[in-house]
């Protein structure tokens, strides 16, 4: 009779412990339900990314060794790196260098592992194009900056926090 009397309120403090969890998820629903919706008038209102953020990768040819560590790191061999054996005096010349953005994962070990620091994440995050063929980017067009969202005095920028706040 006592094993059954303690499963009884096993049972009914389970039961309590998870309407609980139930009324706990339904009222974050409806605080959610009470926000307005943000509207952000692209191209004209832009967000502010954040520090770490993992956009476009730049590309220094001056610093590349050709190394070809990005090509070994990436966990997709995405980087392509061409060179050429300078036989006197024993290095390599690189001659090309791209990468493809349609395929890209942006993960950022390219960036990491690179012993001569000649790639880079920008805060770029506008890779669209209407033909994916236009996202391989090659050693002069990864060598372009984009213009910090800051400093770009036609567009308002927003910032994180205050949309969190809101």
């Amino acid at each position: 009779m006592l094993p059954m009397i303690t499963e009884f309120i096993n049972y009914g403090q389970q039961t309590i412990r998870a309407a609980r969890y139930i009324g706990q998820g339904f009222m974050i629903t409806l605080s959610h339900a009470n926000r307005l919706p943000v509207t952000i008038q692209y191209p004209y209102e832009k967000l502010i990314t954040s520090e770490r953020f993992r956009g476009r990768i730049h590309f220094e040819f001056d610093k590349c060794i050709a190394c070809e560590v990005c090509v070994r790191v990436c966990p997709i061999d995405l980087p392509v790196v061409d060179w050429k054996l300078e036989t006197d005096i024993r290095k390599k010349r690189l001659l090309n260098y791209s990468i493809d953005f349609g395929i890209c994962i942006f993960c950022g070990n390219c960036v990491e592992y690179c012993p001569t620091n000649c790639l880079s994440m920008t805060e770029e995050y506008e890779l669209s194009t209407y033909d994916r063929h236009e996202l391989n980017y090659n050693q002069i067009a990864l060598g372009r900056l984009p213009m910090s969202v800051i400093d770009d005095y036609t567009i308002r920028t927003i910032s994180n926090l205050t949309q969190k706040k809101k």
